[in-house]
């Protein structure tokens, strides 16, 4: 579909290029999806609480998924030793939006990859969790992470459906009608004893344009009923009252559950583009991301799929409230420079819908996803 999109907005996105500090390809398809008359911002809005820290990601790329990871950890081994000192146990939190899509869902030697280097430096046991959307331990065992336990055994690997254990904490959120209402966080990802790993993908998204390390976190950690239990509830379901309040819901779980994160690695060995979160095609994108701070880690993921940085809204509210950095030159990559793994992914359908959190507000919000 063709889009009006002016001589005028194109020159605005061009002058303010340098302060988005990594230029981006201005590719038609880019430009042809922003909706008509969204001014495109140009650089980063600005902070409420600045995050002034700068942030180290590593960045690999291989033809080994599994040796990927292990190389991706191993390159900020420096700033995980010392987290690893003060955890009892490690929490690793794959991203099973689907339970039988494959390409969707974190892959089983993404897992083996970051059990590979805990082993000689972690001997607590391991929980791989998940709040699925659908049945967890039915994608467990679609997935084949069932066989990862089996195999890690000695490391004492098991897996939890978080909407089975069913005990959360409470926090408020913004409803379609900008009302408080409530939604119940997994307490396990709130475990300050626990060393939260993200076992996240590089995928396109139907509401937020990506979802990398945060947006499988915050959606991650909000429960629903289980198979079997009524009445039937899904605090899910609360994240998509309309387009802004779903950013603006992320960034308010991400502010409850931040300090607890430890490390985060994004497997773009095959990532997914067109209508991700689930229904998407591959991408060969053969690169891992890794670092202590998600939101740095999700800045560099979207750069690797060649989207406007600007137009993640989440992130930028993250980074406004000092969550994590996304100033991209404030951020040391290790490893693989982005210029050279970077692939343009295609976004979802819906795109232009997603980008209306940019224009003027309507009385009815967009609800996507």
């Amino acid at each position: 579909m063709e889009v009006n999109f002016t001589r005028r907005h194109f020159l605005h996105f061009a002058a303010g290029a340098g302060a988005i500090i990594s230029p981006l390809p201005v590719s038609r398809l880019l430009l042809g999806q922003v909706p008509p008359g969204v001014q495109v911002p140009t650089s980063l809005p600005e902070p409420v609480t600045p995050y002034t820290r700068r942030s180290t990601v590593a960045l690999v790329k291989g033809e080994d998924r599994r040796k990927n990871i292990i190389e991706a950890l191993t390159a900020i081994d420096d700033q995980i030793k010392p987290l690893l000192k003060r955890k009892k146990y490690a929490i690793i939190k794959p991203n099973n939006v689907s339970t039988t899509n494959q390409l969707a869902a974190t892959h089983a030697d993404a897992i083996r990859g970051i059990l590979d280097y805990l082993a000689p430096r972690f001997k607590g046991p391991v929980v791989i969790a998940e709040s699925s959307a659908g049945d967890t331990m039915e994608g467990f065992k679609n997935f084949k992470y069932d066989q990862v336990a089996a195999e890690y055994k000695s490391r004492n690997v098991s897996l939890v459906d978080l909407n089975t254990e069913g005990k959360y904490e409470v926090i408020p959120l913004l409803s379609a009608d900008l009302h408080v209402e409530p939604v119940r966080l997994a307490a396990r990802l709130l475990d300050p004893d626990a060393l939260i790993i993200c076992a996240a993908i590089l995928k396109t998204h139907n509401v937020c344009v990506a979802t990398l390390s945060m947006k499988n976190m915050t959606l991650g950690a909000p429960l629903h009923s289980p198979r079997g239990v009524t009445p039937r509830w899904n605090d899910k379901r609360k994240y998509h009252g309309g387009i802004r309040q779903t950013h603006y819901n992320m960034m308010l779980t991400a502010q409850k559950m931040a300090p607890f994160w430890g490390v985060t690695v994004i497997d773009g060995y095959e990532g997914m583009e067109g209508n991700g979160p689930s229904s998407g095609t591959p991408v060969p994108s053969r690169v891992a991301i890794a670092s202590t701070d998600y939101i740095a880690a999700d800045r560099v993921g979207v750069e690797c799929m060649g989207i406007n940085p600007l137009w993640m809204a989440g992130l930028q509210y993250c980074w406004q409230v000092g969550i994590g950095q996304y100033d991209i030159g404030k951020i040391d990559i290790r490893g693989e420079q982005i210029a050279n793994v970077r692939r343009e992914y295609r976004l979802h359908k819906d795109i232009e819908r997603q980008l209306q959190w940019m224009g003027p507000l309507t009385d009815i919000p967009v609800k996507l996803g």
